[in-house]
């Protein structure tokens, strides 16, 4: 940790952390007993807190975000220079770095076209519910409303996204939800809802068209997945599942929305998570990864067809997309993603990510071997799961207290990992993995030698 850091009053900042600071995702009376962490320091795949203990990050800040790790100073100087000549106007009017990146970022997107820029994940949806919406009203009467959502993937924390969210815990207590958002099964073949199919991909995707069916093709307007489930429990999409939803969206005129806030910007070793499956989007969102927490962006990616039903009547005062962000006008956020960009196309990360992924997987499979508590792991890229099981043969989930014991006893060995926590009811059984796009064969080794740690101190043998 820095010396300069070190010269500082830290315990003035805990105190005033502790007295004023509300943290994410935190039940604060454990606070009266144990000093909130504060991160003081990072570089590379390692942070400091305030105490001076060093923790490997195998989860890229604790939500799949620091794509390139800490410590950048190329993306920090790109974002002060561009702040010192303009920091912000109305996005109404462009800006130098906002024209660069949309540029850049649509080379990367072949069939996509138009950039719509916010400043997190849940408001990159929102946008795309609000195009659906409004094409709803200018081309089908109205009747073209509903978006499908399906079982255990997520979309934000606002109240629509979470509307359209598959996890039934972070939903809780946060109702009445607008209507409007409709639910269609997951495509997790290990816990498949059908029994053993020998199909399962083109089963789970035949579901979706029988929830259109049930709705009234007339009353869908779009379908949001994740290429890549994520917080729900790393799920895979099986062989199959994605050519039949992409050919059942195409059949019912109905927009295929690809939520890439997690797999966005080489998480899967390409670009993009959906390019791994050649599907064809209508609308892409993204967050987290595009500047690796660098400054706020988000932006929501759409065809040339869809940008062209906000723009074919100008005499209309309502046909244009009469939306706002008032970040959406801030330089910082693309300034910070144009670096990030070239960074990971000038150290080859991309196929880092291939290469230091496919060790973790192997060194997974290698845990799942030995401790029966492994039921099954998942992965493309550095974003990998292991699902925890109490029993391997009837699949019984471990139960998310020991889960977290898992995780506990990890980050005691160094290792920061996460989980599925109070997302699934009854299944917050997957650990979760995601460390930086620069990882070196020593640390995933070091990664999944803490796992094994864990599980045999937690476990047993």
């Amino acid at each position: 940790m820095d010396d300069a850091i070190n010269r500082n009053d830290l315990s003035h900042v805990i105190a005033a952390d502790r007295a004023h600071v509300w943290h994410q995702l935190s039940q604060h009376k454990q606070y009266e007993k144990i000093d909130p962490r504060v991160i003081v320091e990072g570089k590379g795949l390692r942070v400091w807190d305030a105490t001076g203990r060093e923790t490997l990050d195998a989860v890229s800040g604790g939500v799949w975000t620091v794509n390139v790790g800490y410590g950048r100073e190329s993306i920090a100087n790109a974002v002060r220079d561009q702040l010192l000549k303009i920091n912000f106007f109305a996005a109404a009017a462009g800006s130098v770095p906002g024209a660069l990146f949309a540029e850049a970022l649509i080379e990367k997107m072949p069939g996509m076209s138009r950039v719509y820029y916010s400043n997190s994940g849940s408001e990159a949806n929102e946008k795309a519910y609000k195009m659906v919406r409004q094409i709803a009203h200018r081309r089908h009467g109205g009747k073209k409303w509903k978006i499908l959502y399906r079982d255990r993937d997520y979309h934000g924390t606002t109240i629509a996204a979470l509307a359209s969210g598959g996890q039934e815990e972070r939903k809780a207590q946060y109702g009445p939800f607008p209507p409007g958002f409709v639910e269609v099964p997951h495509c997790l073949e290990y816990r498949s809802q059908w029994g053993a199919v020998s199909d399962y991909g083109l089963r789970a995707a035949n579901a979706i068209e029988e929830v259109i069916e049930r709705e009234g093709p007339d009353t869908v307007g779009a379908i949001i997945l994740e290429p890549i489930t994520a917080g729900g429990g790393v799920i895979i999409p099986p062989e199959g599942y994605w050519p039949r939803v992409q050919e059942i969206c195409r059949k019912h005129d109905i927009l295929l929305i690809i939520d890439e806030v997690v797999c966005g910007l080489g998480r899967t070793g390409t670009w993009f998570g959906y390019q791994n499956y050649d599907i064809k989007p209508d609308i892409v969102t993204m967050a987290k990864g595009v500047a690796s927490g660098y400054a706020a962006i988000s932006c929501t990616v759409t065809t040339e067809r869809v940008f062209e039903m906000f723009k074919d009547d100008a005499e209309d005062p309502m046909s244009y997309f009469r939306d706002i962000s008032t970040f959406g006008g801030c330089t910082a956020g693309p300034a910070a993603a144009l670096e990030n960009m070239r960074i990971i196309e000038a150290e080859g990360l991309l196929e880092n990510t291939l290469t230091m992924g496919a060790r973790l997987m192997d060194n997974l499979r290698a845990l799942m071997e030995k401790h029966e508590v492994i039921g099954d792991v998942r992965g493309m890229g550095l974003f990998c799961g292991a699902e925890l099981v109490a029993d391997r043969a009837t699949k019984e989930p471990l139960p998310e207290k020991q889960v977290a014991a898992v995780v506990a006893a990890t980050m005691a060995r160094g290792v920061q990992i996460g989980m599925t926590n109070r997302s699934v009811p009854g299944l917050n059984n997957t650990l979760t993995l995601s460390p930086a796009l620069i990882v070196t064969a020593a640390e995933i080794d070091r990664i999944t030698d803490a796992i094994d740690g864990a599980l045999s101190d937690v476990i047993g043998a």
